[in-house]
């Protein structure tokens, strides 16, 4: 019994891990590989990731592409991105290869690269936009030669092991699949071309498997009590809180305090929450028809800023979202029948980069919601958010029971004076 218990846990752990989002079902990154043109001992491809996540974009560093040579492969060139280490390329003589190694790593270019090393949707430094905020830069491509490989649909071998990381951990990259050969449009669109040979890899991500804790918090208030539930208490592990800052610390004058490291360890303001954002959401006022609430987007990380951020939303009141003030607004739909989950994201060169901690590092707004009779109330914390994510990462809710409450009726010590009488000469009549 005991070893079925087990696993049982190590099953359910499993699944966790490789699990789809809830809240964006059918959600992942595809690399594909679409074979243009045979060379004399290889093939010219060009690779395409798309990023079919909702919510979920690649942030700056970008995107590492890898995988293992099913033979003894090499990439003689690259166009629109590079591998990270050449290898050892001391058997060849005359034309070097780009990368010798049996596991290269693929980077994307800069921007800014000379014209003859660009490729359509490249050099964005492995940046790609999440396909609900813009599906036209949810795209990144590049083009590669390789050599030492079959030179026929039969003979080519494809890689194995795929593994992407986006910036950091996370994604399991399932086993590459021959699929239709890819069909382009020529310019005039009169003709249609296609691949020689087309196989995909399907990439997906867990949250557990990036971090062992949260990234964001929430924290909640309401105008019809004064309380104000905070973020938990190490929502996001305090791990960090020996190396946090306060936000008045001389230490934040000095140069280079805000670069970035190549291990992107975070600087954090001290806080009892130590987590790099948090979401305030605050149920600001109720009218006849409808009610408002206050959304803010705080930044507590010294070193990192946010381009392209998102934060969608669960609420069953979203379905009747009347306006939104300075944010961009877009529905999820991940189940038809069910409205209920929302994106918000900046509005370009307005509030769509989420600068460092500091005095600038939040971004807010406002929205309105109209109220459906049958199912609206501000009681048991019903106007508070049922999930929340940044940048694809689910945020740790406050538990419920701390959830501002709705008084129900005045206490005693409350009576008035001008009731005190009316009881007072009440009692007397009926006595």
């Amino acid at each position: 019994m005991r070893l079925l218990i087990s696993a049982l846990c190590v099953l359910v752990l499993f699944s966790y891990a490789v699990a789809y989002d809830p809240l964006d079902p059918n959600g992942n990154v595809t690399v594909k590989w679409d074979i243009m043109s045979w060379t004399a001992d290889g093939y010219v491809a060009v690779v395409t990731i798309h990023n079919f996540q909702m919510f979920r974009h690649i942030m700056n560093p970008g995107w590492t592409l890898g995988w293992t040579w099913a033979k003894k492969e090499v990439i003689w060139s690259m166009v629109g991105a590079q591998t990270t280490e050449q290898g050892d390329c001391s058997k060849f003589k005359g034309n070097i290869p780009h990368c010798c190694k049996k596991i290269p790593t693929v980077v994307d270019l800069l921007p800014g690269v000379p014209y003859n090393q660009q490729f359509s949707n490249c050099c964005k430094g492995g940046v790609v936009a999440a396909w609900g905020q813009d599906p036209s830069q949810a795209i990144s491509s590049f083009q590669i030669s390789v050599g030492l490989a079959g030179t026929t649909n039969k003979t080519v071998k494809l890689p194995k092991n795929y593994t992407l990381l986006a910036p950091g951990p996370g994604y399991t990259c399932g086993p590459a699949k021959v699929v239709p050969s890819t069909t382009f449009l020529t310019p005039d669109k009169r003709r249609k071309t296609q691949a020689l040979m087309t196989w995909n890899v399907t990439c997906t991500y867990s949250q557990f498997l990036a971090r062992k804790n949260p990234s964001c918090c929430v924290s909640l208030s309401s105008f019809y009590n004064e309380t104000i539930t905070p973020c938990t208490s190490c929502a996001c592990g305090c791990q960090n809180k020996k190396n946090c800052v306060k936000s008045d610390s001389k230490i934040l004058s000095m140069v280079g305090v805000h670069t970035p490291k190549k291990d992107h360890e975070p600087l954090l303001q001290c806080t009892h929450h130590m987590c790099p954002i948090r979401v305030h959401w605050h149920v600001k006022q109720n009218y006849k028809d409808y009610w408002r609430v206050k959304i803010a987007i705080t930044n507590f990380n010294y070193r990192m800023n946010h381009s392209l951020w998102s934060l969608a939303v669960q609420h069953p009141n979203l379905n009747n979202l009347t306006q939104v003030f300075s944010f961009n607004y877009k529905p999820l739909l991940p189940y038809a029948s069910i409205n209920d989950t929302g994106m918000f994201y900046g509005m370009k060169y307005f509030n769509d980069l989420l600068m460092e901690a500091g005095p600038t590092g939040n971004v807010q707004s406002e929205l309105l919601l109209q109220k459906d009779k049958d199912t609206f109330t501000f009681k048991q914390g019903w106007a508070f958010p049922r999930k929340v994510y940044f940048n694809g990462d689910e945020c740790m809710l406050p538990p419920p029971d701390s959830y501002p409450f709705l008084p129900n009726s005045a206490p005693a010590s409350l009576l008035t004076f001008p009731a005190f009488i009316f009881l007072l000469l009440f009692l007397l009549a009926v006595w």
